[in-house]
């Protein structure tokens, strides 16, 4: 197995920049699974592929405006992408450049320059600790990022965050925040469209998987197997892992809702050997090859080349029969990424 059998060519204009039609109607590509048959549809007609007594199950993370533009007192404008909350009103970020900044040194905020922030500290893992230190602007950094800081949009979105990125780069159903990416195969989802599929006998579960940066990180290793996972926290509750197993037990269909649904459970069924409540972390990497054992089908975004996530989803379906659809989707024009269409493996 190597990296680059995990390829594909798309063509510039094929990578989604905008949230440019209504969350529902994209277009979605059907693969089975089985047979490597592919068809066409569309996703606010996801009910009529699915079975009563089947399980959507869905990731809860809830975005946050992680990335804040600041300037040095030279003037210089750096990049901070704040990661994770580290202790009180300190933050793990990651700097843009990160070159001369020091330990004590004060940045200022674009938007309000009367706010500022302290590099507390420069660890060794590449990343910085921020705080308000003794900076008397009587807001938590929380408050700071709400006000002022941007949507993380992916790296291959050559436009600046948005207003209207905010709300769309967020699915309706997001609640515990803490993210710093979308689970985009929720992104087409509506209120409307939940609600019909409850309608039709279709159930829905939730958990939750905080999407780290690790999500960018591209696979630079030659043998995949060698590609160092970042760890994301999770946590299963309780009910939802009841409802899971009554429906394997119903034998209705476990549909996860993303990639990051499949790594929890499983991860939860390959740590304990059944989906259980837990929470904590997770550094699963699944590649060709794994053994499934909880999820029966999956709905997701066009992923990048070469990335962990398409190789989770040739896992789940064979590379070359994945490989295959991606083609089909490049020739009748389907949008790809984040703010792309979608694909319903079965």
């Amino acid at each position: 197995m190597k990296t680059s059998d995990f390829n594909y060519r798309l063509p510039e204009e094929r990578i989604a920049q905008h949230p440019l039609q209504k969350r529902d109607a994209s277009r979605l590509l059907v693969l089975n699974r089985v047979t490597g048959e592919v068809t066409h549809n569309i996703f606010n007609r996801l009910s009529g592929l699915l079975r009563s007594g089947d399980r959507l199950v869905f990731n809860d993370t809830k975005v946050f405006p992680a990335r804040l533009w600041c300037l040095k007192e030279s003037g210089a404008r750096i990049e901070l992408l704040f990661t994770r909350c580290s202790g009180l009103n300190q933050w793990e970020a990651l700097a843009k450049p990160r070159r001369r900044l020091a330990a004590g040194m004060q940045v200022y905020i674009e938007r309000n320059p009367a706010v500022k922030l302290r590099i507390d500290d420069l660890p060794p893992d590449g990343g910085v600790l921020v705080s308000t230190g003794a900076c008397d602007c009587g807001l938590s950094i929380d408050a700071i990022l709400e006000a002022f800081g941007e949507v993380p949009l992916p790296h291959y979105i050559k436009r600046p965050a948005a207003g209207c990125d905010r709300d769309r780069y967020q699915t309706v159903y997001a609640r515990n925040k803490g993210a710093i990416a979308a689970p985009t195969a929720g992104l087409h989802f509506t209120d409307a469209l939940l609600d019909n599929l409850k309608t039709q006998g279709v159930d829905c579960s939730y958990l939750t998987l905080m999407v780290g940066i690790g999500t960018f990180r591209p696979v630079e290793a030659d043998d995949p197997r060698q590609h160092p996972m970042h760890t994301e926290a999770y946590e299963l509750s309780k009910c939802a892992a009841q409802e899971i197993r009554a429906t394997h037990n119903n034998g209705g269909r476990i549909i996860a809702v993303g990639t990051t649904v499949v790594r929890v459970l499983e991860h939860c069924a390959k740590e304990f050997g059944d989906v259980r409540a837990s929470s904590g972390s997770t550094r699963l990497l699944i590649l060709p090859g794994f053994d499934f054992k909880v999820i029966d089908g999956l709905i997701t975004n066009f992923h990048l080349p070469r990335s962990t996530l398409l190789m989770l989803v040739c896992a789940l379906a064979g590379r070359k029969k994945i490989l295959s659809a991606y083609h089909e989707a490049v020739r009748a024009g389907y949008r790809f990424y984040s703010y792309g269409d979608a694909m319903l493996i079965h």
